[in-house]
This record gives structure tokens, C-alpha cells and sequence, in this order.
């Protein structure tokens, strides 16, 4: 099936409003004028209204994939929607979509960039707030601690609310952590600075599963993919600027003071632009558009919901799900390394190259700048191919034996080398974020995005935290 362009729906809607023979061979006129234009979109209600009005029946919960697979899927590994429709579901794509995701990918890069500041210039952290190394780390280990219990509320809200309202209370949250920071660049406040890490490492809850979500309700089958590699590409960026912008800032001068005003000018210039990004997202995101924007989208939105449905019984047909539990802990556990090199590389390249902070930086910007590119090119091979298993196979292969380099090579005293080997892992680890993301909701749908999302990323991050753990704890023996 192929996106109906507006002319299909004029005639669509022209047939509709045609009278028509009752059983008994009378005319009935239309009780109502459906009206498509420009200027006057569908509204919800009136989805349900074409509904009745073009007698569409439409089955629950089960037979097209998400992105209408064509045999991608081997077997059981795919779901399916059954349809029993008597005229196209109409279906449209919007420039609008571009916006929304631009705004999403900016106000995720700017989380990711508070999450990661303080990793990037550990040692300098540590020495202006008189405090110790496990509590700068923290600092990162936060967000990854935090996601676990805020998750499943959270996609139930996000269920229940849809998608501006946890856009709003993202940006809000992250809006607020950030101008907390700015209230700490005393040396004695590390309490407030990390209590505003903490504000937004919730943020980073309601952030982290609208990926799939974004892309699922603005994006048509053929470019779903590149869209969530899109909205990943702002997290990824993100922790970027994150490795890089921090020690140009704050240099490890020495002198206290001025290492004070260097912090008090990067928390104003990022709470700054929170606060823009509140504005943006408060006056421009939107929900989701009038119509769906793919057939899989226009199934689901014209679907009658199941009266037994609930947010617990969907978690429990996932927990069920075996494809999607071996997804959930592999995903766990080539995400949550690319998450703990984020969090100790500064650590693990000033112990083997002394006073090579900036060149920390460059190499987890390396890192991020490759992964990104790897998460592109994995989005656009998945919207033509749909390639899912297989995709994710090579990427596990090649992420393992990137690992085994980047970390046998590490102590050998060339930083050329590890800058090379840290393009392969994040080429293959981080690249592979977006395509867990959308196998995880072909092998689940129509179970809601964000719930899948927020499962797989659960898993992330607490095998993070624990990776981590025994990190700093080798570290202290």
C-alpha cells in the first residue's frame, strides 16, 4: 500500500457523499459532509465519522507489520494486523513533520549534553567541589539509575496523554534542572548542582522512548526508519558537544576562580537555550497530524479500541513475547557499553595519557560523531530494505569485535590509535540505537512505541549502571 496523495481522498470523500440503495431499495442521503482541504483538516472525531460513514471494519490487534513487512520478518517473528476495509484508509504526509522532528532532536541533544558535561571534565569537577571521583561519576550514573524506576509511569502517561504533553514536560524539566545548575558555582553547593542533575536525568526519562513514538505518528513506511535514526541523531550529537564543548570552556587551569566563572558561563549559556527550546516545543509541537501519515498508522487510528486493553496487560504481552525479550537483553548489553565508555572515558584516557583532557574530549566526539553517521546509514538501509534481523546480527558481530580492539589497545601509548579504534565502536554501537528501536516495534506492533522504546532502554541502563559499578569498583582495588 502506497501513501494516498490529497486528490485520492477528494474522490474518496466525493463517492462517500454520493447517495446510495438502502436494503430496501430506497436512497439515503449522507448524514454528514466529510470536507478535506488545506485549510480544513480531519480532526479525530472526524476519522471516526469516515469510519462509519465508508462502512471500514477493522479487526483488533492483529496484520500488516508497522512498516507493511514483506517477508523482512522470518515466521513468527512477525505480528500482524488484520484489515477488512472496504475503501482505502486515507492517509497523508505533512512538511510539518520535518519541524517536529527538528524540535525533538533539539531539545534531546541538549539533554544529552547536561548528562555528559560533568563526565568530560571529571577530574576538573571533583577538584572545584572538594569531593570525590564516585560522586562526580554520579553525576552521569544518575540518569541511568533514575530511568528505571520513571520509565513504566512514564509510558503510561504517555499513553494516556500523548505525545506534546511529555514533549512539554520534558523540555520543562530539562528547562529547570539546567537553571538549577546555575544557582551551584560555589564551591560548596555540589548538593544543587546535583540536584538539578537529578531533574534532569527525568527529563531524560520522558525523552529517551519518544523516538519511535515521533517517528511512527509523522512519518510514512518508507522513510519511518531514517526518522528515528533522525531523532536519535540529536541525543548522539548531543553527548557530542558534550565530550567536546566542556573542557574548551573549563580548562583545567588551576585556578579555582576562574574555573568558577568558566562554569558559571557554560550553565547560563545552556539554561539559555532550554529555555528557548520550552518556548519552541510549547508553540510549535503538535500531537500528531489530522491524518495518518501510513496505512499501519491509519489501521491503528481507525481501530475500534479493545475494551480489555490496559497499559499493564500490553507490558505483559511483551514480557511474553521471546523475540522480544532476546532483543530487550542484547539491546541491554551493546547499549550499555557504548553508555559506560560516555560516562568514564575522560577517566580512561587521563589515567593512560596524563593531562589529555581536550583529547578526551575529541575522542568521545569521535566516538559520537562516527555513531551518528552509523545510526543514518542503518535508517536509510532499513527503509529500503527492512532488513531487521539480519541488520541487527552484523551489528552485534562487528560492535564485539570493535570492543575487543578498542580495549587491547587502549594502554599501548598512541592516541591515534585509540581515536581510531573508538570510530569503529561507535560506528557499530552507538549506530545501532535506532535499529533496536525499530526492530523491537516490527517484532511488537501494535503494541505502542514508546513502551517497547522504554523497555529496551530500561535494560540499557541498568546494565549501564551495573557495568559501571564494577568499573569504579576494579578502579578502587
Amino acid at each position: 500500500m502506497s501513501t494516498v496523495d490529497m486528490d485520492a481522498i477528494f474522490e474518496e470523500v466525493e463517492l462517500m457523499q454520493r447517495p446510495h440503495k438502502d436494503k430496501d431499495g430506497g436512497l439515503e442521503e449522507q448524514r454528514r459532509e466529510c470536507i478535506i482541504d488545506e485549510e480544513r483538516k480531519f480532526v479525530p472525531d472526524d476519522l471516526c465519522r469516515l469510519q462509519e460513514e465508508s462502512a471500514i471494519e477493522i479487526h483488533p490487534r492483529a496484520t500488516v507489520s508497522r512498516s507493511f513487512g514483506d517477508g523482512s520478518l522470518d515466521g513468527d517473528d512477525q505480528q500482524h494486523v488484520e484489515t477488512n476495509t472496504s475503501h482505502p484508509l486515507p492517509t497523508k504526509l505533512y512538511r510539518r513533520r520535518w519541524l517536529i522532528v527538528l524540535i525533538f532532536c533539539l531539545y534531546s541533544l541538549v539533554n544529552a549534553f547536561q548528562w555528559i558535561e560533568y563526565s568530560s571534565i571529571s577530574n576538573i569537577i571533583r577538584e572545584y567541589y572538594q569531593t570525590k571521583h564516585v560522586a562526580v561519576d554520579w553525576l552521569s550514573m544518575v540518569i541511568m539509575v533514575v530511568y528505571v524506576p520513571f520509565i513504566f509511569p512514564v509510558t503510561w502517561l504517555l499513553d494516556k496523554m500523548g505525545l506534546r504533553v511529555i514533549a512539554l514536560l520534558a523540555a520543562s524539566l530539562d528547562c529547570l534542572g539546567a537553571w538549577l545548575k546555575t544557582a551551584s558555582v560555589r564551591r560548596n553547593l555540589f548538593g544543587v548542582t546535583a540536584l538539578g542533575q537529578f531533574v534532569c536525568a527525568v527529563a531524560n526519562v520522558f525523552i529517551l522512548g519518544m523516538p519511535s513514538r515521533v517517528a511512527g505518528l509523522w512519518f510514512g513506511p518508507k522513510e519511518v526508519s531514517t526518522a528515528c535514526s533522525i531523532c536519535v541523531f540529536g541525543n548522539q550529537l548531543g553527548i557530542a558537544l558534550g565530550f567536546l564543548v566542556p573542557p574548551l570552556v573549563v580548562p583545567n587551569s588551576g585556578d579555582m576562580n576562574q574555573v568558577g566563572e568558566r562554569l558559571s558561563m557554560l550553565f547560563y549559556a545552556v539554561a539559555a537555550i532550554t529555555s528557548v527550546l520550552f518556548i519552541l516545543v510549547f508553540l510549535f509541537f503538535k500531537e500528531k497530524p489530522a491524518l495518518p501519515p501510513s496505512p499501519a498508522q491509519a489501521v491503528v487510528w481507525f481501530n475500534t479500541p479493545d475494551e480489555d486493553y490496559s497499559y499493564l496487560r500490553s507490558i505483559r504481552r511483551l514480557t511474553i513475547n521471546p523475540n522480544f525479550i532476546m532483543l530487550t537483553f542484547t539491546y541491554g548489553i551493546i547499549t550499555a557499553v557504548f553508555y559506560s565508555i560516555s560516562t568514564l572515558l575522560n577517566r580512561m584516557i587521563v589515567e593512560q595519557y596524563p593531562g589529555k583532557e581536550v583529547s578526551a574530549g575529541k575522542i568521545g566526539l569521535t566516538l559520537v560523531l562516527v555513531g551518528m553517521l552509523g545510526s543514518i546509514i542503518c535508517g536509510f538501509w532499513l527503509d529500503r530494505t527492512k532488513t531487521f534481523k539480519q541488520t541487527t546480527l552484523v551489528m552485534y558481530g562487528t560492535s564485539l569485535l570493535s570492543m575487543i580492539l578498542f580495549t587491547f589497545t587502549l594502554s599501548l601509548g598512541h592516541l591515534w590509535v585509540v581515536f581510531l579504534t573508538a570510530a569503529c565502536l561507535g560506528f557499530f554501537v552507538a549506530g545501532y540505537i535506532p535499529v533496536g528501536f525499530e526492530f523491537a516495534v516490527e517484532l511488537t506492533f501494535p503494541e505502542s512505541e514508546s513502551t517497547s522504546s522504554g523497555i529496551l532502554n530500561a535494560s540499557a541502563q541498568v546494565l549501564s549502571s551495573l557495568i559501571s559499578a564494577d568499573k569504579r569498583r576494579t578502579r578502587m582495588q
